[in-house]
């Protein structure tokens, strides 16, 4: 692969749409299975188990993301801003740790920056992503570490670091009333 820019969006595009979060693939998170790393996510993101259950039975894990940005914030878990970094890093851990043909794939795109290219600019978008060539793609960037944890390329990134150990704590802590 080259060494250049992977762009990637969609989870039906070739070949790097497994690199979306909605791309469905299995994922198990403390003995819980996800269709996908979407829906892993977005599950630690309400405060009460029945909010859980009602997003987490959206038909597509689109909805399921699109939902989750819609609760308000007394249906939201205390610590979600700042930890839901630490475990979407774990989300993603998993979900390339427990599927070697992904994690191959990630590992062949060698030294490569990856970044998840939205079209449509909103703060969301632009946080995990970029959107014009805007934005922090921090899902990208989690998953250039991801690659390196996996004997990819090294990636060293303070500002991550310093994000996902700010909500290690908290995630540690948090629960689903």
């Amino acid at each position: 692969m080259t060494d250049a820019c992977i762009r990637f969006y969609r989870a039906n595009e070739r070949p790097f749409g497994v690199l979306s979060n909605l791309y469905r693939r299995e994922v198990v998170m403390d003995g819980t299975r996800f269709r996908c790393v979407e829906d892993a996510y977005q599950s630690r993101k309400p405060r009460r188990q029945n909010v859980r259950a009602w997003l987490l039975a959206a038909p597509t894990p689109a909805l399921v993301a699109v939902t989750a940005h819609a609760l308000l914030h007394w249906d939201i878990a205390p610590g979600w801003s700042r930890f839901r970094y630490a475990w979407m890093l774990r989300c993603l851990q998993a979900k390339f740790r427990q599927h070697a043909d992904l994690s191959e794939l990630l590992v062949a795109t060698g030294a490569a920056q990856i970044v998840e290219a939205a079209n449509i600019d909103n703060e969301v978008n632009r946080r995990w992503g970029h959107v014009n060539g805007r934005g922090r793609n921090l899902l990208g960037r989690m998953l250039m570490r991801v690659r390196a944890e996996l004997g990819g390329s090294t990636y060293d990134d303070g500002e991550l670091q310093a994000l996902i150990e700010r909500g290690e704590a908290l995630l540690e802590a948090s629960c689903v009333e």
